[in-house]
């Protein structure tokens, strides 16, 4: 199966919704670390994890594919 193929099968719920939570994390996470205002750096270090984490989170679960077959 080659990289394009996985990305055009579908996905399952599950990875699904994980999906729309990393995609959620890492927005949030850039918005924070965008902000126009000054921000303790604990905030901006937890908003850099926050946008890594959902990324990586949305990479794997938009890779991961189902063996059932399309209707």
């Amino acid at each position: 199966m080659t990289l394009l193929e996985r990305f055009t099968h579908p996905t399952p719920r599950f990875f699904k919704t994980l999906r729309n939570i990393g995609i959620a994390l890492a927005t949030a996470g850039g918005a924070i670390i965008a902000a126009p205002i000054a921000l303790p750096g604990i905030v901006v270090t937890i908003a850099t994890y926050m946008t890594v984490a959902g990324t990586v989170a949305t990479a794997v679960s938009q890779a991961v594919v189902s063996d059932q077959p399309k209707n």
